[in-house]
């Protein structure tokens, strides 16, 4: 039987020398499984799992579907950000454009969509970034991460009903700032923020900040 290290370990490093991903785990055996809500917008399942100690316990999965998250820099080299009111806890922050991805959307697309509805911008080039889950402890909702480069301001903003959105550009050094000050307060915002800048390379060179 393995013991904690060989579970730990996981194997070698890769080629680029990135340490790799620990062992898997082998799945819970699920002894039922039943949706307590449903609804187009998200829904609420109930597991019971058989412990391998023996024994049972609930686990409630939240079923989402998967997101799209972009991080827009303009052809200036500044970054576009949304300032948007979120009803679950009040507050107004800023972010990095975001959404749903519809029915047979391609993420990619998608992205732009959101850029295209939320800030008016268009960009030249969009470019994948490592996507991630966000809540994997409940869910197994998906975002899709781009960087969208070039992009120059070329429509009216087209938002929901719901949406409170303003929008504004800032230096990265600006970026920088907001998250250092925790001022960050959106996850998907802070990753595509050290994602593109770590990754984007000449696209992401700082700018001079505002005088």
């Amino acid at each position: 039987m393995a013991g904690p290290t060989d579970r730990v370990s996981g194997g070698p490093p890769d080629e680029g020398g990135v340490p790799a991903d620990p062992a898997p785990f082998p799945p819970f055996d699920v002894l039922s499984s039943e949706r307590i809500y449903d609804s187009s917008w998200i829904a609420l399942r109930r597991d019971e799992l058989a412990l391998p100690g023996g024994g049972t316990q609930e686990y409630h999965v939240v079923e989402i579907g998967d997101a799209v998250c972009v991080l827009p820099v303009t052809s200036t080299g500044e970054v576009v950000l949304i300032g948007q009111h979120r009803h679950p806890h009040g507050d107004t922050h800023w972010e990095a454009p975001a959404g749903r991805v519809e029915d047979g959307e391609d993420p990619a697309a998608g992205a732009l969509r959101e850029l295209r509805e939320e800030t008016g911008y268009e960009a030249a080039e969009v470019r994948s970034l490592p996507g991630f889950y966000p809540v994997n402890g409940i869910s197994a909702h998906w975002v899709h991460l781009y960087a969208a480069t070039g992009c120059e301001l070329r429509h009216e903003q087209d938002l929901d009903p719901s949406e409170r959105i303003i929008v504004r550009t800032f230096t990265w050094a600006e970026c920088e700032a907001l998250l250092r000050a925790g001022r960050i307060k959106d996850g998907l915002t802070a990753l595509a923020l050290l994602y593109g800048r770590w990754l984007l390379g000449e696209g992401a060179a700082p700018t001079e900040p505002r005088s």
